[in-house]
């Protein structure tokens, strides 16, 4: 479990990583996390509107190099981010709208003690444009998804789900934003869930 049951008054640092605007590190931020804290935001943009919202909301914040590529991490730059989080005693990472895949020396570290949210109900629609991919499809109802990280592709044990119903005039950005009103209600709920030590990891 992220945290025993025995040390419920414990308060657990967490890390944000992110890209962009930074919806869902506010949403934790200011949503009912339980005995976690946010208590760090690292970004691999150096110019992402996120910076703005951490020093608005009092949580340390900075841009890291992630390195040459541009869809992972280059593995010294993976390193260090990661002993960066370590020498701050980070204990859960959110993946809110990091544009990287994590394979490597984080992923171990941190092995179960991530979690990222993604616009669908995964299985269905991984990877990139899953709301228009739901839109392709055809399909009536989609949503968003909870889950751990592992090596591959959004293919991580779910924590939880929020599904909304597709209406026959939604856009690509009508469904989306109403998916994210749902992904600001379950991100801070799937934390709230491992840091008071009720839901058994599953990796």
């Amino acid at each position: 479990m992220i945290l025993d049951k025995s040390d419920k008054c414990s308060v657990l640092r967490i890390a944000v990583l992110a890209s962009g605007r930074g919806s869902n590190f506010e949403a934790l931020c200011h949503g009912d996390t339980g005995n976690g804290r946010i208590s760090l935001l690292v970004t691999d943009n150096e110019n992402a509107d996120v910076l703005k919202k951490a020093s608005e909301s009092g949580v340390e914040a900075l841009y890291m190099s992630p390195g040459k590529y541009r869809t992972k991490f280059g593995e010294a730059e993976e390193r260090e981010w990661t002993r960066f989080m370590m020498d701050r005693g980070i204990e859960l990472v959110c993946l809110a709208g990091l544009m990287r895949i994590i394979k490597g020396p984080m992923l171990e570290e941190f092995r179960g003690r991530i979690i990222n949210i993604h616009p669908s109900l995964l299985p269905s629609f991984p990877g990139l444009h899953a709301q228009r991919q739901a839109l392709d499809y055809g399909v009536r109802v989609t949503g968003c998804t909870v889950h751990y990280v592992d090596a591959g592709v959004d293919t991580g044990p779910i924590i939880l789900q929020k599904s909304i119903n597709v209406k026959d005039d939604d856009t690509v950005e009508t469904l989306s934003g109403r998916i994210l009103k749902q992904e600001h209600i379950a991100y801070p709920e799937a934390v709230r869930l491992l840091c008071s030590g009720s839901f058994e990891r599953m990796m």
